[in-house]
């Protein structure tokens, strides 16, 4: 197994994070996905904090724009759809599987922390219940891995490919 392609994390990079999230970035290990600009999108998170909390969510969402578009569709009831696809597509609910699992183990190389031992984020793999983690996980991982977050993606205002930094290409 390789350690995911993270691009290494910058102190500009903290500071930008940092400003997305409105407090202190902890535990980045490695910037996931960026924006066309250059700021992190997404950013990958140590599974134990540096004060020692187990931290699941290895894939965290901190652009502001996205993480806005993804409360508005949880709002509007996508994840209704989502966990109602898992329920009759046999195919959806098994790459949503092949999703947590992945998930699992990319963050596994950062750590083994056993309070959170075969757990990932978003609900994954039995329901949907967080489109943060999940777009989070389908920026960094690409296109077909996490088909939940792909959907939540594809029904989203916001683009990977538009910048809607409030300071853009301060990172780049």
């Amino acid at each position: 197994m390789t350690t995911p392609p993270f691009a290494p994390v910058r102190d500009i990079d903290i500071e930008v994070v940092s400003a997305q999230l409105g407090r202190e970035a902890r535990g980045v290990v490695g910037i996931a996905a960026r924006c066309v600009c250059g700021n992190p999108t997404v950013v990958a998170t140590s599974p134990r904090l540096p004060d020692g909390t187990p931290f699941p969510t290895f894939y965290y969402l901190t652009h502001p724009a996205a993480t806005a578009e993804m409360s508005r569709l949880e709002v509007g009831q996508v994840m209704v759809e989502l966990n109602r696809r898992l329920a009759d597509e046999p195919e959806f609910a098994a790459q949503y599987r092949r999703a947590h699992e992945a998930f699992v183990a990319d963050r596994a190389q950062f750590g083994d922390v056993p309070e959170i031992a075969g757990v990932s984020a978003g609900g994954m793999p039995t329901r949907v219940k967080c489109l943060h983690a999940l777009a989070g996980h389908a920026l960094a991982a690409g296109p077909g891995v996490n088909p939940a977050g792909d959907v939540a993606l594809a029904l989203s205002a916001w683009s990977p490919e538009r910048c809607e930094c409030a300071d853009p290409g301060k990172a780049g």
